[in-house]
């Protein structure tokens, strides 16, 4: 029986009830206006014929005219494949499994998240012992009917008695901050608004905390106009939002953005001053001061990152990777704060430094080893004490607390086993299971293999493939390659309800660790960044390159998938080598590669990509923006991979216009019979937050629409 599904698009209401024919040729798709827009880019003229679709779908009829129109043939072919109702099936059955969070100490209390199996969103619970029983602290799922507010951020005051906790509706970076009573499970009045990438810090007195928040956006601007300006402020509770104290702001400076972070003494507030890319500054100021002095710029020039870690007085510890590219740990006494006096704590490693805590006055240091996790322990002095023992090779993450703490927690997982929560002794160094998930699937009939390849230049990047054991390698086994490669993100083993639908169905998922990522420190970020950017792409066809020339598939059996940054990768290189595979899946991708920076926050991502503003980086971007390269293309006779291209309309990370403008030209460009939609979700953002039933529609659309290109039948291997 075929499922019918209501998309609401403002005042338009679509029904996806026309089925195509999947044997009856090429998908007749909408006609897409052009319009008569060029650009002068350092003179140059750029043609921009699909310049309108980027209005905001919410505020403009054309545009939602649009999606109602694409939506009708992607849902109305994506539910006309006989496998698809098999795979909601079984994706349904693997993600209904109860699993948890690694619990936190706040104050006396403990609190964790935890999610039945197919609740919208984890819920989150607090107990007053390890072996109290919990209660529910806050419920997400009870705040809408369709799950599609969820909670984007919690902090407790340092005597666990309140929480701050932010909101997010329907997947937008826009949250709105509140606060609950811990003990009571009522919220105060207080709500403060307008704040987007920034969490909050709470003053030890419990008095109130800061944040970082924009200027209110004009009337159908909030979605899309550039986030410039923002400014820290320190919310005092029981008073309105409008008296806050405005703590710091660079209106000399509009591209800077401010987080704060209170010292567990209490004494300092720690200024993070963020512009684009990794490097940042570090200013401070005592708390028991005029909040509205003029700060202490600790680290003010833009040479390296730095994460502050912890600070005995005026001893400040940080994690960074200044003449340390893979990073390493440095003590900064803030009344001699030149650097000949820096003292490095734990020099750099041959792992790449990921992160650093203090638990019981210890330094606990996450490393990535060939993109699996290695922790290492460390006295204050730096003097080495002991590695964490994992259970194989695989991803943990945790490992928060305070420095008088003596017992941590954290998750550990691999590709295909779902993530284990162990308590970790930190005076004994001894790990124990603290809870364990259990999903309806057996890890031992499958295997990961991390290999090494050589890409185009002769780099050697290392890429895991998961797979049934004894996968027959006659290069006929359907592949899904994944990839990212950029903004020193590391892609490490991560569990995924989806991937384990694909490799019961007899797929191979493959995932490259490319240049652009953080896997081995700054200096492989760099070499995918800028006029570096096409590492990134030969990286990751060389992967595919050499699954098929190692027989695990063939072109017309292997899929790539990427979101975000990997959305552009994904266009990128389906553009550049649509000879090289079979099923594309851009998500949520940045597609104009000259005009992202004016939109939202993409102002950002300038120190990654560059700007068309400047005349040697907008060749590079020309070279490859995969919405323009597809304009070059129209006409000349190329056959694209077939692709579902997925966005939604509620993402004011990386708006909408990229994908829809991209879809139009690969529509145009399209020689091909294969088909080449896109599906846009509604109430939803770039990803975060989204419900469960969401993503398991959207997984099983993205695997249906794969089996039915490669053959594929779901239940059978």
């Amino acid at each position: 029986m075929m499922v019918l599904r209501t998309l609401t698009l403002g005042c338009a209401t679509m029904l996806a009830a026309v089925v195509p024919s999947l044997a009856a040729g090429p998908l007749a798709y909408p006609k897409t206006e052009r319009v008569d827009q060029v650009d002068d880019y350092h003179g140059t003229k750029v043609a921009d014929p699909f310049r309108w679709l980027e209005e905001d779908v919410r505020t403009s009829d054309r545009v939602a005219k649009w999606v109602e129109a694409q939506n009708k043939v992607s849902f109305g072919y994506l539910e006309s494949i006989p496998e698809r109702q098999a795979i909601v099936k079984r994706l349904t059955d693997l993600w209904n499994y109860e699993r948890y969070s690694a619990p936190r100490k706040v104050g006396k209390r403990y609190v964790f998240s935890k999610n039945d199996g197919l609740q919208n969103q984890s819920v989150l619970y607090v107990a007053d012992g390890l072996t109290a029983e919990p209660r529910v602290l806050l419920d997400p799922n009870s705040l809408s009917p369709d799950g599609t507010v969820a909670l984007a951020g919690t902090v407790f005051t340092d005597d666990g008695t309140l929480m701050a906790y932010g909101l997010a509706a329907s997947g937008s970076d826009w949250n709105d901050w509140k606060v609950r009573d811990v003990a009571t499970g009522q919220d105060l009045p207080d709500v403060v608004k307008w704040v987007k990438f920034s969490s909050a810090a709470w003053t030890l007195d419990n008095k109130g905390f800061f944040y970082s928040r924009f200027d209110e956006s004009k009337e159908g601007d909030k979605f899309v106009q550039s986030n410039i300006n923002q400014k820290l402020y320190y919310h005092r509770l029981g008073t309105p939002q409008a008296d806050d104290v405005l703590v710091y702001q660079r209106p000399d400076q509009p591209k800077w953005g401010f987080n704060a972070e209170v010292t567990e003494d209490g004494a300092f507030v720690i200024i993070r001053v963020w512009e684009a890319g990794t490097k940042n500054l570090v200013f401070f100021k005592p708390v028991k001061d005029d909040l509205t002095a003029a700060p202490v710029e600790l680290l003010k020039e833009w040479e390296a990152e730095y994460d502050f870690i912890g600070n005995d007085g005026p001893v400040f510890y940080f994690k960074t990777d200044l003449q340390a590219p893979r990073g390493r740990v440095v003590a900064i006494d803030t009344r001699k704060p030149g650097k000949d006096a820096w003292k490095t704590i734990v020099p750099e490693a041959k792992e790449t430094l990921s992160g650093v805590g203090l638990v019981n006055n210890m330094f606990v240091a996450s490393y990535l080893k060939d993109a699996t996790t290695a922790v290492k322990i460390y006295a204050l002095d730096g003097k080495p004490v002991r590695e964490v023992e994992f259970p194989g090779l695989g991803t943990a993450g945790g490992f928060g607390g305070k420095r008088a703490d003596t017992e941590t927690f954290y998750a550990f997982s691999t590709f295909t086993a779902p993530p284990t929560i162990f308590r970790y002794d930190m005076t004994t160094g001894k790990s124990t299971v603290f809870r364990e998930s259990k999903v309806r699937f057996n890890p031992a009939d499958y295997e990961t293999k991390q290999v090494f390849y050589s890409s185009k230049d002769g780099t050697r990047v290392p890429m895991f493939i998961t797979s049934k054991k004894g996968l027959k390698l006659d290069g006929n086994n359907p592949t899904m390659l994944y990839g990212y490669g950029g903004f020193n993100i590391s892609l490490t083993p991560s569990f995924s309800p989806a991937n384990l639908a694909w490799l019961e169905m007899g797929g191979v998922y493959a995932l490259p660790n490319i240049r652009g990522g953080g896997e081995y420190g700054e200096e492989w970020h760099r070499s995918g960044t800028r006029l570096q950017k096409q590492n990134v792409f030969d990286d990751f066809i060389a992967a595919g390159e050499w699954l098929v020339a190692n027989n695990y598939t063939k072109p017309s059996r292997l899929a790539i998938s990427g979101g975000s940054n990997g959305g552009l990768l994904v266009g990128a290189c389906m553009v550049q080598r649509p000879d090289l595979f079979g099923v594309a899946f851009p998500a949520v991708g940045v597609m104009d590669m000259l005009r992202f920076h004016k939109f939202t926050i993409g102002r950002a991502w300038t120190q990654d990509y560059g700007s068309s503003d400047d005349a040697e980086q907008f060749k590079a971007l020309r070279a490859y923006s995969p919405y323009h390269q597809l304009l070059d293309r129209v006409g000349k006779g190329v056959k694209f991979p077939a692709t579902m291209v997925t966005t939604a309309d509620t993402d004011d990370r990386v708006v909408p216009g990229h994908s829809f403008k991209f879809a139009a030209a690969l529509q145009e460009a399209q020689a091909g019979e294969a088909p080449v939609i896109i599906r846009i979700e509604t109430k939803a953002g770039h990803g975060a937050g989204k419900p469960t039933s969401k993503i398991i529609e959207e997984a099983a659309d993205r695997i249906a629409f794969m089996a039915r290109t490669m053959g594929v039948q779901a239940g059978k291997n």
